[in-house]
């Protein structure tokens, strides 16, 4: 596989065939996110179908925050690793490689969570045949991996905790609903055409699941 490398806002990422190629505008979650964590809760940042990393690195650049970075994909893991390294944030992040529902333990709670789940819906995958299948194929209606996302940041996150979620074109309704139901208000939204868009999601204060 030939290694690639791109500039992503401040940071080199690396990235090879079988890993998505960082996207430019993306950059506008990591920013987001950036403004927000200096008002989150204490503790660590989660991020959700890492990739190569760019967005949670970016993210926690200048935070005095460590991330957690988890990705099922060990070749893009390793390009995470990389990354954080070359950012020089080697200390500061943990890449984990397994599926984003079996890897954060019980008991870990975080600041923020940030995700972005494929969101193409699979009878659309093949307009994309540049991209990797397994990174943009979100199932049937393109909210597969979105629904597991959701779920984890509800059972994850500090009170007060924030979710920065990538959905894709008119997904919002439909991923409010399913926040909903785990919890998850739906706080703002920043859209960007058929790129689809960002979501700020918050957990309920009186939902009573965590004390």
């Amino acid at each position: 596989m030939t290694e690639r490398c791109v500039r992503f806002g401040e940071l080199d990422i690396s990235y090879e065939d079988g890993v998505i190629a960082p996207r430019e505008w993306t950059l506008a979650q990591s920013d987001w996110a950036s403004e927000l964590l200096p008002t989150a809760p204490d503790g660590p940042v989660l991020e959700l179908c890492t990739g190569a990393g760019h967005i949670g690195l970016h993210a926690v650049l200048h935070a005095n925050r460590t991330l957690v970075a988890v990705d099922d994909n060990p070749v893009a893991c390793g390009h995470a690793r990389r990354n954080a390294e070359r950012a020089g944030l080697a200390d500061r992040v943990e890449v984990r490689q397994g599926r984003i529902d079996e890897v954060v333990g019980d008991d870990e709670r975080f600041a923020m969570v940030v995700a972005d789940p494929p969101w193409v819906p699979s009878d659309v995958v093949p307009r994309f045949p540049e991209d990797p299948v397994h990174a943009i194929d979100g199932g049937p209606d393109g909210l597969a991996l979105t629904r597991t996302c959701l779920a984890v940041a509800a059972a994850h996150l500090e009170d007060g905790g924030v979710l920065i979620l990538q959905v894709g074109p008119a997904q919002e309704d439909a991923v409010a609903a399913e926040a909903s139901a785990h919890g998850l208000h739906l706080h703002d939204v920043r859209r960007f055409g058929d790129r689809g868009a960002l979501l700020r999601l918050e957990l309920v204060d009186d939902r009573g699941i965590r004390a």
